[in-house]
């Protein structure tokens, strides 16, 4: 954990020598909705995927294997178009480990319902920058970066911006291919374009600086000083109520809270000053009234 800090601190400042590759990726297929004489494709897809997220380096910082990012996608087949066109949805994850402890905290957990691409079974799965040619390695490079980007806000202020950046850099050329599907822009508030979008918006730098005070500042330092770093995560989430405050209509904010859910109340429930949690209780529900059941637990 040090030595990623470290390489943190010094991004920008000089190049990386990376070894080590920075994901810990597990990739599944479920194709239990398809009818399919040839199920084969699909493990040979699995592996494939799984082979092309881990083996690749994505950085030029340096990980080493203790360090690597935990994460997860599922591939959910829907439908099978044709033999080589398929239809579905993916559930992507992302986990980090808090400092000192044995305990994870997620970062992201996403399912996106906009997922299409054809595959032929043993064609290779490559990815060169600026160029796309599989709607379906676009959107794993795009999640990729998106993981990459979250990671790095959270150890350091806006750490991520360069990956992020690299993911937005997907949807723009995505968004050229006029029949695939998730990318387009203010088609919905859910999509990859819309997700991306708002993380790079000026107005939601707040949710951006949130990731570091709550990570780091907060959740990082639980085992030093409890009532210090509870305070850090009462500042952040009070950065959260800025940023919804200042885009509204961002999801954001609303799946931010979905992922921390569980996670804030057993921070705040009978912790902290009654203050404290009614400030939290707030915010939380007037962002995210359906867990109104969760929150509630915030004030006891």
């Amino acid at each position: 954990m040090i030595k990623k800090l470290l390489c943190i601190c010094l991004l920008g400042a000089a190049p990386f020598i990376g070894k080590a590759q920075e994901l810990n990726a597990r990739i599944t297929i479920n194709s239990d909705k398809v009818q399919s004489t040839n199920k084969q494709v699909f493990k040979t897809l699995q592996d494939a995927l799984n082979d092309f997220v881990n083996n690749k380096k994505w950085t030029d910082a340096t990980f080493a294997m203790n360090e690597r990012i935990d994460c997860s996608m599922t591939l959910i087949i829907n439908e099978m178009v044709s033999d080589n066109s398929f239809k579905g949805e993916i559930q992507v994850q992302a986990r980090r480990p808090v400092y000192n402890s044995s305990y994870t905290t997620t970062l992201l957990n996403y399912r996106d319902t906009e997922l299409s691409f054809d595959y032929t079974e043993f064609e290779p799965l490559e990815y060169t920058e600026n160029t796309l040619n599989s709607n379906l390695i676009a959107t794993v490079v795009f999640y990729i970066y998106t993981i990459l980007g979250l990671d790095f806000d959270s150890f350091s202020p806006k750490g991520g911006t360069a990956f992020l950046g690299q993911a937005m850099q997907i949807v723009s050329l995505a968004q050229a291919q006029p029949t695939w599907t998730g990318w387009k822009a203010f088609e919905n508030d859910r999509n990859r374009f819309a997700i991306i979008n708002d993380y790079l918006d000026g107005a939601m730098e707040p949710l951006r600086q949130l990731e570091y005070k709550y990570h780091r500042l907060g959740l990082d330092r639980m085992t030093e000083n409890t009532d210090t770093a509870r305070m850090a995560i009462t500042e952040s989430m009070e950065m959260l109520k800025q940023a919804r405050d200042q885009k509204s209509m961002s999801a954001l904010p609303v799946i931010f809270t979905d992922i921390k859910r569980d996670e804030l109340v057993s921070i705040y429930s009978g912790k902290g000053t009654a203050e404290e949690r009614e400030k939290v209780y707030n915010i939380v529900f007037a962002i995210n009234a359906s867990q109104s059941n969760y929150w509630e637990k915030l004030r006891k």
